[in-house]
């Protein structure tokens, strides 16, 4: 109830002004949010590379309303990688399609993401494009094969366990070579498209991350770069242990070398299991986002914790 009552309130507008002027709530948002501008995050991201710690950059922020919004978006984006070539930390980017106007023409949507694309690859670098709620699924998969289509392979894209269509979708993309990044979902779906149940959830998710090591022993078990910035194909994102033991025990029984495939969390959650990961010859990646627009995330950290809520619900007695 708590999880369904924090993501209607990340997308509550009310919610938002009231929320965002309380000081505590910036404070507690700091544990998952970098900061609010770039050099904040690439501070962040420097030290995550310290140890031993590959980094994903997100700019915050969703469905903007105007062209000029996205086209600004698209620029923030590209100052991202730029900052990360000229600091050299090791970091690629992610991406929100509806950040980049795919609510308002997708035609534009794929003129942005092109020219994210374009910088990206001059770069070297790597772009995930994140996945939203329902439905913006199709129109964002139609997008990355549209950009496949045009010869970029410095992409990848994001699946949600809890969805109904994701084992299709990941058998499709998996046939193409696609770089997945596998996480549970973060948004308030209805049960005729999203799994209710957590149980069923954790199952789907399990199955999934085996097809996906499958493929990547198929393929040749390709590796993490160099330089940190293209994962592998397979990108298992949770913090979740049981799921970890279970990727854990895969990747022995399929002889997968541990540097071809890549777990990745968010930023301020599990330092302890990054570390341990890290400490066993894993790659990992942290999600560092950073920007004003940090409300909605935080408010979906806050429904995936209810250790955060009850600390919330306290300093709001307080207030």
């Amino acid at each position: 109830m708590l999880r369904s009552l924090f993501i209607s309130l990340s997308k509550a507008e009310w919610a938002k002004q009231q929320i965002m002027r309380w000081n505590f709530s910036w404070r507690m948002a700091t544990r998952f949010v970098a900061g609010e501008m770039l050099a904040s995050a690439i501070d962040a991201a420097r030290a995550l590379n310290k140890k031993g710690i590959n980094v994903t950059l997100d700019h915050l922020g969703e469905f903007t309303s105007s062209p000029d919004e996205a086209r600004q978006a698209v620029d923030d984006a590209i100052a991202i990688l730029e900052a990360v070539e000229q600091s050299g930390v090791r970091a690629g980017i992610s991406i929100k399609l509806s950040q980049m106007g795919l609510m308002i023409d997708k035609d534009l949507c794929a003129e942005n993401l092109r020219r994210i694309l374009q910088t990206a690859q001059a770069h070297g670098n790597f772009v995930r494009i994140d996945m939203e709620d329902a439905p913006t699924v199709d129109d964002t998969l139609a997008l990355y094969h549209q950009m496949r289509a045009e010869g970029f392979e410095n992409l990848g894209v994001v699946q949600q366990a809890y969805l109904y269509r994701a084992e299709a979708d990941v058998a499709a993309l998996l046939q193409e070579g696609a770089r997945i990044r596998l996480c549970k979902g973060a948004y308030k779906e209805p049960p005729h498209v999203a799994y209710p149940k957590k149980s069923d959830v954790d199952s789907n998710y399990d199955r999934l991350a085996r097809m996906m090591l499958e493929s990547a022993v198929r393929q040749g078990a390709p590796r993490l770069s160099e330089d940190g910035l293209t994962p592998p194909p397979p990108a298992i994102a949770t913090h979740d242990e049981l799921r970890i033991a279970n990727v854990r025990r895969l990747v022995a029984e399929l002889g997968l070398p541990k540097d071809a495939l890549e777990f990745q969390m968010l930023y301020g959650i599990r330092r302890d299991l990054q570390e341990q990961l890290v400490a066993e010859g894993y790659p990992v990646r942290v999600y560092v986002p950073y920007g004003t627009q940090w409300y909605p995330y935080f408010m979906r950290r806050l429904a995936e914790r209810p250790a955060n809520v009850w600390f919330l619900l306290s300093n709001v007695l307080k207030d």
